[in-house]
């Protein structure tokens, strides 16, 4: 297992470099720069901006550009954002980063909690009334988009109810303890079931599916006729061998939880990765644009990884050495 996963993060070295080119090369291709989307102030002459332009470096050649950023890259470097003068990307991610992982993991709980009970007991009792329903949600969740079930779920549970809060991600900023977790989670019930929406739709139809296959098996049959209880086959049979595609999502869907609280953040003014993704965007950031987008793609690449692992764990035949 160990020169397994030591052989996987020697792979991710030219995947890592690779990447690096692709997000260069697209944030390059984008039209204009950091001082195109500022207004033009007709009282400073043409000049001044040239000048800047050649201070951030972006009048150099494109090798020279991308030889530059990534020798920051491999110093642990993100360099300085272009719109927030005076400001690192570190600084700026790291503003933002645990408010998007706070997010994501509080949905990826709530699609495993849903989706999983939801998936296997509709494989139980197939056709039933609770089946037709799972199934119902499972195409209403894929179908229905997340900046759409956002406004709603704003215009119902937020303006019409007062339930819970329609943004941010905090009431008061010095709670602290019990109170600012339980604060912090009222904030995130809004975003965290948005978020999640589509993930448990495509977790709860994947496991029904697996779970149907695996009920209908020979084993399973054995292990009924030998009188073992519902509760052993539920739990030490059809569950374990039903996660194995669950796992395969699951090293996905890490990198999708980041890259989908995008919108997500944007709808519930929510101030995570999201936002900040879209406001580099908009003032053409390319610095934190890069950085973010190289953050998604290394997060997909270990969450990928982690899927591998716990292979091994839900199916101890299989084997890595």
């Amino acid at each position: 297992m160990y020169k397994y996963i030591i052989r996987r993060l020697l792979v991710f070295i030219p995947m890592i470099f690779l990447l690096t080119i692709i997000i260069f090369a697209l944030a390059t291709a984008a039209p204009g720069d950091p001082l195109t989307g500022k207004k033009v102030d007709p009282s400073i002459s043409p000049e001044v901006y040239e000048q800047q332009r050649e201070e951030l470096g972006l009048n150099d050649p494109l090798p020279v550009q991308y030889f530059n950023w990534i020798s920051s890259f491999a110093q642990g470097d993100f360099g300085e954002s272009m719109f927030y003068n005076g400001r690192s990307v570190e600084s700026l991610i790291g503003a933002r980063l645990l408010n998007t992982v706070y997010l994501g993991l509080f949905a990826f709980a709530i699609t495993l909690l849903v989706a999983i009970p939801l998936g296997i007991y509709s494989a139980k009792k197939p056709y039933s009334l609770l089946d037709y329903g799972g199934t119902a949600f499972g195409f209403i969740g894929l179908a229905i988009p997340n900046f759409f079930f956002g406004l709603i779920a704003i215009y119902v549970f937020s303006i019409t109810f007062g339930w819970f809060p329609a943004q941010g991600t905090t009431s008061d900023p010095n709670l602290t303890g019990a109170a600012a977790l339980l604060d912090r989670l009222h904030h995130m019930v809004l975003p965290g079931l948005t978020l999640a929406l589509a993930g448990t739709a495509t977790y709860m139809r994947y496991m029904r599916s697996e779970a149907l296959d695996v009920l209908g098996s020979d084993y399973i049959r054995t292990a009924k006729a030998k009188g073992m209880s519902e509760r052993s086959i539920v739990f030490k049979h059809t569950l374990r061998n039903a996660l194995i595609p669950i796992i395969t999502l699951t090293g996905y869907e890490f990198g999708v939880l980041l890259g989908g609280a995008v919108i997500t953040e944007q709808v519930f003014n929510y101030p995570g990765l999201g936002t900040l993704f879209i406001d580099s965007i908009t003032n053409r950031d390319y610095p934190v644009i890069m950085a973010i987008n190289l953050l998604l793609g290394v997060t997909v690449l270990f969450g990928n990884l982690l899927a591998d692992i716990l292979y091994s764990v839900a199916d101890p035949r299989i084997r890595y050495d």
